[in-house]
C-alpha cells in the first residue's frame, strides 16, 4: 500500500462555462445568477457493533440471526449470492472511490479485514489533492471514516484483484468534492468511481442554477466523455429524505450518474440466493426478523427537482418527466448487513454490522463497472 500526495489539478473555475450548458427543469441559469451557496454532502451509513474480533468460526447467517437478530454476510457469500464468477475479480482494473475526511486507519483496517476474510492484501492508493486534512474524532469525522471504510473494504471484497485509488476531499462541502471527482476524471484514475454521499436536493440552494451542482454535472459529463461509470448512492432516508415530499438525491439524480438504491437480501448459509424485498425498515412486514433494533433506514429513490428525463427513461412506462433514482439495486439493510472492521479514535476497534446504500454502491461498481457486464 502506498500513500500519495498531488496537488490540486484543477482549478476552482473547472468548465464553469460547460457547466452552464447544463438544462434543468428550471429556466436556464447564467453564471451571474446562479447560486454559489455551498452544497454539504453527507455520509453516515447505518450501522451497529457485532463483535471485538470474529470468532474463530465465523457465525453463518442463520447463527447470526438467532445471536444478535441480524445476518452477517461474508465476502464469499456476497459473491454467491449475486452470481460474480471467479474469473471476474477486477485485475487489470483501478476502482476510484471519493470521500471527505478519509480515515486515519484505513490501511491497517483493510489489512485486518482482508486477513478476517481470506482476501489477498490490497493495492491501495490514498490521494490528497487538495492536501491532506486534520481527521478529529468528532461525529462528521467519524461518519465519513465509517464510510471511507465500507467504501473501501467492500470495493476490495468484491473485487479483490482491483487496485483501489481513495481520493480524499478536506471538507465535505461541493467545492472540495467537486476538485477531489475533477482530480481523478482530469487523470483518469480508473474506468469506475464510486461516489457513496448525497445532498438532498431539496437541500440545495438554487437547485438547478446551484454553481456546484452544475459545476459536478460538467464534471460528470467529462467522465461519460471519457468512458467513466460513475456510481452514487439512492439514500439512506427514504424516497423524502426527511422532506415533506420525495425527494431525489444528488449525485444520484444526475443523469449521468448510476443511482444505487437498496433492498433486504434473504440467503441460505450457503450463500444461495432465496430472494431480496425492497428496504424500507418503517414498514413492519419489511423490517427482517422481528425488526428488533428499530428502524435503520430505508432505501432512496424518487423524480428529480432539477434534471428532465434523460433519453435513457423516456418511454419508460412511468410517464415522468423527469429523471428518476434508482436506476439499479442491492443489499443495502444493516439487517441483512454485511461486515466491516473499523479501529479509529472514537469508537470501539472490531467488526460491525453496516448497511445503507453506499454499501451497494462500492459493490456495485466492481459488477458494473470493472465486472465487464458495464
Amino acid at each position: 500500500m502506498r500513500i500519495a500526495r498531488r496537488g490540486a489539478s484543477l482549478a476552482a473555475g473547472l468548465a464553469l462555462g460547460a457547466a452552464l450548458a447544463f438544462t434543468a427543469l428550471g429556466p436556464p441559469a447564467t453564471a451571474a445568477g446562479g447560486s454559489s451557496a455551498p452544497i454539504l454532502y453527507l455520509a453516515q451509513p447505518p450501522n451497529r457493533f457485532a463483535f471485538a474480533r470474529l470468532p474463530a468460526q465465523i457465525p453463518t447467517p442463520s447463527q447470526c440471526v438467532a445471536e444478535y437478530g441480524l445476518d452477517c454476510y461474508t465476502p464469499a457469500e456476497i459473491r454467491t449470492a449475486y452470481d460474480v464468477p471467479s474469473r471476474l475479480d477486477g485485475a487489470g482494473q483501478t476502482i476510484v472511490i471519493v470521500d471527505a475526511f478519509g480515515s486515519p486507519t484505513i490501511a491497517q483496517d483493510l489489512a485486518a479485514f482482508d486477513q478476517a476474510f481470506g482476501l489477498p492484501p490490497a493495492h491501495l492508493t490514498v490521494l490528497y489533492p487538495e492536501g491532506k486534512p486534520t481527521w478529529q474524532p468528532k461525529a462528521l469525522d467519524i461518519g465519513w471514516a465509517e464510510e471511507t471504510s465500507l467504501d473501501v473494504e467492500w470495493a476490495h471484497a468484491i473485487a479483490p484483484g482491483a487496485a483501489i485509488d481513495l481520493v480524499v476531499a478536506p471538507t465535505p462541502y461541493g467545492d472540495a468534492i467537486d476538485n477531489a471527482i475533477a482530480d481523478a476524471v482530469e487523470n483518469h484514475l480508473g474506468n469506475v468511481l464510486s461516489m457513496s454521499f448525497g445532498a438532498p436536493e431539496a437541500a440545495i440552494a438554487g437547485q438547478g442554477n446551484n454553481l456546484q451542482l452544475r459545476q459536478a454535472d460538467a464534471i460528470f459529463r467529462q467522465a461519460a466523455a471519457q468512458g467513466m461509470s460513475l456510481f452514487a448512492s439512492a439514500g439512506d432516508s427514504g424516497a423524502t429524505n426527511g422532506y415533506p415530499q420525495p425527494n431525489a438525491l444528488f449525485p444520484a439524480s444526475d443523469p449521468e450518474v448510476t443511482a444505487v438504491g437498496g433492498t433486504d437480501l434473504f440467503l441460505s448459509d450457503s450463500g444461495t440466493y432465496r430472494g431480496e424485498t425492497v428496504w424500507n425498515d418503517s414498514v413492519p412486514s419489511l423490517c427482517p426478523y422481528g425488526c428488533d433494533y428499530g428502524p435503520f433506514g430505508a432505501t432512496g429513490g424518487a423524480p428529480s427537482a432539477v434534471f428532465p428525463a434523460p433519453a435513457y427513461q423516456v418511454g419508460d412506462g412511468s410517464g415522468m418527466a423527469a429523471r428518476t433514482t434508482a436506476d439499479v439495486a442491492y443489499n443495502a439493510s444493516v439487517y441483512t448487513g454485511i461486515l466491516v472492521y473499523l479501529s479509529f479514535p472514537g469508537v470501539p476497534s472490531g467488526f460491525y454490522f453496516f448497511g445503507g446504500t453506499s454499501e451497494e454502491n462500492a459493490s456495485l461498481v466492481v459488477d458494473h463497472g470493472v465486472g465487464g457486464w458495464a
